[in-house]
C-alpha cells in the first residue's frame, strides 16, 4: 500500500525545533513504554517531530497514513498468493512489533473504528499484538513504541477517537510555533533570509485569524516552507504565496479574492 512508509533508521536527524516540553514528554513515554497521542492542526510538524525523535532514540520508524479504507489486515498482515503459494505477509504494525520499532499511525481518526481496536492490547499493560489468522500473539519488545496523531479540527460525531483508545495514551498538544520560532524554522528549512521569513509568518498569522466557518483550514508551517522554497527559486513573494498558500486552501473564488488581498497587503510584488 502506498499509504505505508517502510522506514528504517534515519541517517541524519530531521530538523525539529521544540516549542514546549514535547521532547521530554516523548522520552518519558518511551522509557515507561506508554503509547503516545499527538494532537494538532495540519502541517504543524507532528510527523517531523516523530521522525526527529525516532532518530534521537536510535529506532527504526514505520509510518502509516491512515484512511477510511484501511482494514485491520492492512495493519496486521494477510495471506497473499506468491509464486503459486499462499504465504503470510506481515503488515506494518506487525513488522514494527517484531523489529522493536516506532509505529506511527498518522491521522488515526481517518481509519475505521473497528480497525483501531487491534491496537488496544498493544496500548495497555499487555503490550501484545494478537494475530488471529496465525493463532499467534506477539509480545512487544521494550523498544517498541506506538504513536498516533490526529487533527482535532476534523473531529465530528462520525470521526473521533474512541475514549477506550484515547485513555490508553499519553497526549501531546501541538500547534503552530510562536512567531519567532516559526521564522527560524522557515529560514532553516528553505534558506531564505530573515526579512522574507518574517513577512511570511506575519501573513500566515493574519490568515489564521480569519473566521473558521469560511476558511476551516489555515496556512500551516508546511505551506510557509513551501512558499519560501518557491521564493528561493526566484518567484516573487506574492506569486509564491498564491501557489503554495492561497490555491491549496480554497476553491471558492470569493474567499480566494479575499486571501489575495491579504497576500498583497503583507508581501511585496
Amino acid at each position: 500500500m502506498n499509504a505505508i512508509h517502510h522506514g528504517g533508521a534515519l541517517s541524519e536527524r530531521p530538523y525539529y525545533l521544540p516549542t514546549a516540553n514535547e521532547v521530554e514528554v516523548f522520552r518519558a513515554a518511551y522509557k515507561q513504554k506508554l503509547p503516545l497521542m499527538l494532537k494538532g492542526p495540519t502541517g504543524c510538524g507532528k510527523t517531523r517531530f516523530v521522525e526527529h525523535m525516532a532518530h534521537a532514540l536510535g529506532l527504526p520508524l514505520i509510518s502509516v497514513a491512515c484512511h477510511e479504507d484501511i482494514t485491520a489486515a492492512d495493519l496486521v498482515g494477510r495471506y497473499l498468493l506468491t509464486g503459486g503459494e499462499t504465504v503470510w505477509v506481515d503488515g506494518p504494525l506487525t513488522r514494527a512489533v517484531r523489529q522493536g520499532a516506532i509505529c506511527y499511525l498518522d491521522e488515526i481518526v481517518e481509519a475505521r473504528a473497528d480497525t483501531t481496536v487491534v491496537i488496544h492490547p498493544l496500548a495497555d499493560h499487555r503490550r501484545e499484538l494478537n494475530i488471529e489468522r496465525l493463532g499467534e500473539s506477539l509480545r512487544a519488545p521494550d523498544s517498541f513504541m506506538l504513536v498516533v496523531s490526529y487533527n482535532p479540527g476534523y473531529q465530528s460525531v462520525l470521526k473521533d477517537l474512541k475514549q477506550s483508545t484515547r485513555q490508553r495514551m499519553v497526549g501531546i498538544e501541538m500547534g503552530y510555533p510562536p512567531a519567532a520560532k516559526e521564522i527560524e524554522i522557515v529560514m532553516q528549512e528553505s534558506g531564505i533570509d530573515q526579512a522574507g521569513a518574517t513577512d511570511l509568518v506575519r501573513l500566515a498569522n493574519a490568515i489564521r485569524k480569519l473566521d473558521a466557518s469560511s476558511l476551516p483550514e489555515v496556512s500551516s508551517t508546511r505551506t510557509l516552507i513551501s512558499t519560501a522554497r518557491l521564493m528561493k527559486e526566484g518567484l516573487t513573494p506574492r506569486a509564491a504565496a498564491t501557489a503554495a498558500m492561497l490555491l491549496p486552501l480554497t476553491d471558492d473564488s470569493e474567499i480566494a479574492h479575499g486571501l489575495g488581498e491579504i497576500i498583497a497587503t503583507y508581501l511585496p510584488d
